[in-house]
């Protein structure tokens, strides 16, 4: 099925239309071309939570720029994450590693800020509920106060997206997308049970963020925090258990199909 605006003149026909594109992205070759193909290589909780945060973080450019340098991160962690970073002392053991403005001194803050989590809990644990801040946003910044505890460099902040900030924390949005929901359709990883699929917000960025506003999902110019709970609420309506699966037809449409 093609677009045509016409073929949207009621909102049956466009969810018809993006649950068709759901399911044709939401396949293991979807793999083929993003990065969490690369977390699929580990089947220990902590080491797929660990790549993945990691991997995530990295996650703008290029795609193939962006697993390349995903493999050069699980490569100086010896493809044994968890271990690595329970072993990790110093900047001194790092190798130079640049990632567009991520670079050593950035990565050495993150498994420093990793170590600390899982002395004292886990990854999942620190996207807990927030004492004041409710749904994703307060997860988000739950995550962001506690790994912040560690001592770290001004700069290494910006990497650590911040909600109360109005920022639409894609990449960590990404990172929970790929913990929360469900493996059946061999995209997803599923691991984490303490967050519903519903609480969910899709990592938003220019082929989503444009689609959106294409379809008549989204009216905020800016693709900030607040254009994320406007999608979310129209997505919600069509899907309220499961609303993210429409990252897929929104971001395949875009990339896959130059829409």
């Amino acid at each position: 099925m093609e677009f045509s605006p016409s073929k949207f003149g009621n909102e049956k026909d466009l969810i018809d239309f993006l649950n068709q594109k759901a399911i044709q992205y939401e396949t293991p070759e979807y793999l083929n071309s993003d990065p969490l193909g690369l977390v699929h290589q580990f089947k220990e909780k902590k080491d797929i939570e660990i790549s993945g945060l990691i991997i995530a973080l990295i996650a703008w450019g290029n795609r193939k720029s962006i697993i390349k340098s995903g493999e050069n991160l699980l490569k100086i962690m010896d493809y044994r994450p968890h271990d690595f970073i329970m072993d990790y002392e110093h900047i001194s053991q790092l190798p130079k590693f640049v990632h567009r403005t991520f670079n050593t001194i950035d990565l050495d803050f993150m498994l420093r800020g990793l170590k600390s989590i899982y002395q004292n809990g886990d990854l999942e644990d620190a996207f807990s509920k927030h004492e004041f801040h409710k749904g994703m946003y307060g997860r988000i910044s739950n995550f962001r106060s506690t790994i912040l505890n560690v001592t770290h460099e001004k700069r290494s902040e910006k990497h650590i997206a911040n909600p109360l900030k109005n920022s639409s924390c894609k990449r960590l949005n990404m990172f929970l997308r790929w913990m929360v929901r469900s493996s059946e359709n061999g995209v997803d990883i599923g691991i984490w049970k303490t967050i519903d699929p519903s609480e969910l917000y899709i990592p938003l960025d220019v082929h989503s963020g444009r689609n959106a506003r294409l379809f008549g999902l989204l009216n905020r110019k800016q693709d900030d925090w607040k254009a994320l709970e406007e999608l979310m609420g129209n997505l919600k309506r069509f899907d309220s258990k499961d609303p993210v699966k429409y990252d897929f037809a929104l971001f395949g449409l875009g990339v896959f199909e130059n829409f």
